[in-house]
């Protein structure tokens, strides 16, 4: 087994266009065996060249395949972590913050519905006092009917009683 330099691009294609033109352009000196011989080796060189070529761009594309991979699970595992720091981070921020927003929207809902409340309560005051001070008022006037009235038939019955004796002395002062 003979071992071969590496060959240049620039050789390789002056061997192919040899190996091409080795029918037109041939040496009169050479036999046609020589000539083949020549040939073959030229291509098994030029091939061995392109394959170690191949050899060596497949090698280096699973190089970088591979990075490409590493890469991809560290972002992965990156984000992953970054995910989990921002969880905590919220957390931190306000642990009691569900109850804390929880309570403000219920105060809210009871300030709204204490309003009309409010309102209704003053309404009804306002009511109440126009309502009592009605009522003293016509207290006020019943306890002077009664008045009136306890004047009127206690004269009523001063009245009566002197007719009823003026009566009495006209029955008596009769024959």
């Amino acid at each position: 087994m003979t071992t071969q330099k590496p060959i240049s691009e620039q050789q390789m294609s002056q061997m192919q266009i040899k190996s091409k033109n080795s029918g037109v352009i041939s040496n009169y000196n050479e036999s046609p065996l020589l000539r083949d011989d020549k040939d073959d080796e030229i291509s098994r060189s030029a091939l061995a060249v392109f394959r170690a070529k191949e050899e060596e761009i497949e090698k280096r594309k699973m190089e970088v395949r591979d990075k490409v991979h590493a890469h991809l699970g560290r972002a992965e595992e990156a984000t992953k972590r970054l995910a989990e720091i921002r969880e905590e981070l919220e957390a931190l921020t306000d642990p009691m913050r569900k109850e804390v927003s929880m309570v403000r929207k219920r105060i809210d809902t009871v300030n709204r519905e204490l309003k009309p409340l409010g309102l209704s309560c003053q309404k009804k005051e306002r009511e109440y006092k126009e309502a009592l001070e009605a009522f003293n008022d016509k207290s006020k006037e019943k306890s002077q009917l009664v008045s009136k009235l306890v004047e009127l038939v206690g004269e009523s019955e001063k009245l009566r009683m002197k007719k009823l004796e003026e009566l009495n002395r006209n029955i008596e002062t009769l024959p």
